[in-house]
This record gives C-alpha cells, structure tokens and sequence, in this order.
C-alpha cells in the first residue's frame, strides 16, 4: 500500500487575504511563498514583485507553469489563463511584508534574529542546524535578509515552529529598524562589528550603531548576544540597555565573556574547543574551519542559551555544522593525473573576513613542491580606504604561507603591488580575464581558495573549476 505524506498548507487563500486586505478569486491553498520563479516551488504562492529591475508580474505565467497554485499580484496579468487563481492586493510589496507580519504573530517560534558585519549566514546556519536537532525549526534560506528577504523568510515561518532564526543585513543606517519591527526577535545576536560598506560609514562606531537598530523592535523580555572580544563591546551594550532588552549575554576570549572558549585546536577541516558556559565545561568540535569559527561557535551556543534551548545538545551538533555555499565551501577536483582541493569562499568579502580566509587557508597541509593559492577579487564598497585596506592584506598572505596569488578588480593592483614578486601568479582587471589563466595554472595537489566581493564576480572562477572535475562533484 502507497503511503502519501500530507503536506500541510502553510496559506489559505482566506488567510492571506485577511493578512493582506485582499482578495481572492477563488480557494486555494498555499504550501510555501516564493518570489523568485527560479527557485519556486510546486505548491508555492508566488509573490509578483516590483523591482528596479524587473516586474514580478511578467513572470506569474511562468509561476503557474512552474507549479504556483496562486499568485499576489496588483494587477491581473495580460495572457493569463482566465480562472488562475490570484490574490489580489494593492501593493505586493506591502502584501508580502502583511504576510510577514501576519506569520509572525501567529507562531509560537522562539525568534533569532542575526546581524554583524562578518559571519551572519554561516552562524544563522549553524542555528539552524542546532536547533533542528532540539524542535522544527525554519531559517532564512542563503541571504534573504533585507526588506524582501526579511518578509519572505517570515511568511514562510509555519504557525507549529518552535524556532525561527533570521539574518538581518544593511549597508545604510535605518535599514534594520523596520525588520526588527517585522520580525519582533526574543533573541538578537550581532556576530561581530568590522569595517565592511565603509563607503556609506565614518567609522566602525557608526557601524556599531546600525547595527544596534536590531535591538529596536525586540520582544519585551529579550536577549541581546554579543561579542565581548570586540572594541565595539561597550557601545553595543548600552545600545542594547537603552532599547529595553532585558539582559545581555556574551560570547568569545574575554575572561569576562559568559561563553568563553578556554581551549581550542584547529585543523584543517575544523575546531576542537572546550569552553565554559553558564551550564558548565563543554567540549565539542566544529567541522568549519578557522579561528573565527572558534568564535562564531560561542555566538551559536550563546543564542541557544538564550532562547531557551540545549546548549549540550547544541554543541553536540556543531560537529555536522560545514561552511554554508560560496563561504568555504571545500571540493576535491579530480584530474587527469591527480587532484587539487578547492575552497570557494567566493561569495563575499570584507577585510576582516579575507583574513579569516587566508588563515583558513594557510592552515591548509601541502606536499613539498605543491602550492596554496589564493584567487582574490575585490573588495568593494570600503569608500576611500579601499586603496590601504587592499594594501594591508599583504602582511596575511605572507603570514600564511601562501605561495601564488592570483588577483582580479582594480582595487587588488594595490596588492599586486605589496606582495613579493615570488609570489605573483597573475592579475587582471576583471574575473573574467583572470578565469583561463587560474585554469590552466592549477596543478594536482594545489589548495586553491577563490574569495571575493560578490560584485567581483569570483563565483566564475570558482565554477569553472569545479567544472574541471573529471568524476563526481561532490563536496569533500
């Protein structure tokens, strides 16, 4: 006899229109909410939004095809069936942010909602890998964390989750206040605070600041999570005082730190740490590795904590937590005559975490005459530090035994110019003028670690070795 699993329905069209004020040309209902037809979901109600870019309503005939059983629109679409079921609202953005809201005050989850400058979607990860373990629990999928994203990740939080963990990102001050609205956290962690999107900021204070407007929409009886090893510490935690968060609990090396690593050992693959935590001495690994995951570790058992969960249980699981996609991620290539290791950490960069990544891979074993190799591209929006900030990077290739770089963006020249000539593979002014040449020079036995800024375009040269694979693959 065929068993057939029932799904249940996250939306009813009678739901969604209360949530929304709109209305509905006939019954359905919805298992998941998408706005993005390249990701959607048979079962999914699919959300026409407006951007800058593109009109969401000229895709919904690709929805439907796709398997939407309905779609938010503001207007009806030409060329479409004249019986598709709709939900029709005056504003989609508006709609979507209704459904956001309308999800959140219907669910019993214990929110999470993660910021920082660094580490906010690895940790957001790591969460709900954790507490997956301990109760359903719903996350943001990659990094929808800004106003679609934040709204999105709410409305598809199911009414029986027990946790719900939300990244939160900006670049500008005031962007975090009305997602903290939306999301009413009980828990709010900001990972840490580094110079990234200076272009738009005076200085890391600032930062700290907009940072801070996480803590503006908190649930009454909030927690703040905060990294005590940061200069920014004192000023993160009178902000989190003066919004009426109940308390602060804090992570990291400082002997004052609630979660305070006392040992750690790291390896190539990952973290061996012990510390000491309000319920006790913990010993655990991470299979992420770094000394930033040393830290980011503590943040993840310090939100656990705080939203009530097992922190024993927790650190159990960190030993299944492994880089999120495009943030060091680790394939072995298969070649003709052999195989190199890639870590593609492609998928963003700022100072801070591009020495993490070097570190990361400087911790990498080579056999004699095999070689690291570090694949950089820009880092972007740092205003007019970009110059020094590009510069000082030199001191950590150098510190981690990097023996090739290969660099691509105008910013990097400024690099290429601090490093050694020992160690010039290449640079080029775009990623994809550098791609053949990183090609051809991989060798087997090569550790190859590709990072970058996202506007950098570094994901080319990522996927394209991936594409040398002779075999599977398949992550390592």
């Amino acid at each position: 006899m065929n068993m057939i699993k029932a799904v249940t329905s996250l939306w009813t069209s009678a739901d969604a229109a209360e949530a929304t004020g709109g209305s509905v040309s006939r019954a359905w209902r919805a298992t998941g909410v998408s706005i993005n037809t390249r990701t959607l979901k048979p079962g999914d109600l699919f959300v026409a939004l407006v951007g800058p870019n593109a009109d969401g309503h000229d895709y919904v005939a690709d929805a439907f095809e796709k398997g939407a059983v309905a779609a938010c629109v503001s207007h009806r679409p030409p060329v479409l069936d004249p019986d598709a079921a709709l939900l029709i609202v005056d504003d989609t953005q508006k709609a979507l942010e209704d459904l956001g809201r309308a999800a959140r005050a219907r669910t019993a989850a214990r929110v999470i909602a993660v910021t920082g400058s660094v580490g906010k979607t690895g940790t957001k990860d790591a969460l709900k890998t954790v507490l997956s373990a301990q109760g359903k629990t719903t996350a943001s999928e990659g990094s929808l964390n800004n106003h679609w994203g934040l709204p999105l990740s709410l409305a598809r939080t199911p009414m029986d989750a027990a946790f719900a963990v939300l990244e939160m990102g900006m670049n500008h001050p005031g962007e975090l206040t009305p997602l903290s609205a939306m999301a009413r956290p009980h828990v709010c962690l900001i990972t840490t605070i580094a110079p990234a999107h200076t272009e738009f900021f005076a200085s890391t204070d600032e930062i700290a600041d907009a940072k801070a407007e996480i803590f503006k929409g908190a649930e009454p009886g909030a927690v703040a999570v905060l990294n005590a090893d940061i200069a920014e510490f004192d000023r993160l935690f009178e902000a989190a005082r003066g919004a009426g968060m109940a308390s602060v609990v804090t992570f990291g090396e400082s002997i004052d730190a609630d979660f305070r690593v006392i040992a750690y050992s790291l390896g190539p693959l990952g973290s061996k740490i012990t510390a000491l935590t309000p319920v006790g001495r913990v010993n655990y690994t991470i299979a992420s590795p770094g000394k930033h995951w040393v830290v980011n570790s503590l943040g993840v058992l310090a939100a656990v904590f705080s939203a009530g969960g097992d922190v024993v249980r927790a650190a159990e699981s960190l030993a299944h937590v492994t880089p999120p996609s495009g943030r060091g991620e680790r394939f072995q290539i298969a070649l003709k005559k052999g195989s190199f290791t890639l870590i593609d950490d492609s998928y963003n960069a700022s100072p801070t975490a591009m020495r993490a990544s070097l570190a990361v891979l400087g911790a990498q074993p080579v056999e004699p005459d095999h070689r690291r190799i570090a694949v950089l591209g820009d880092m972007l929006e740092l205003g007019e530090d970009t110059p020094r900030l590009h510069r000082e990077l030199a001191d950590a290739v150098l510190a981690n035994k990097i023996d090739t770089v290969f660099l691509a963006g105008e910013a990097m020249a400024n690099l290429w110019e601090a490093l050694p000539k020992r160690i010039h593979g290449h640079h080029s002014v775009t990623a994809e003028l550098l791609t053949d040449v990183v090609l051809k020079a991989v060798r087997p036995g090569d550790v190859v670690m590709v990072k970058g800024s996202a506007g950098s375009r570094m994901g080319l040269i990522a996927n394209r070795l991936k594409r040398l694979d002779h075999h599977t693959k398949g992550k390592t």
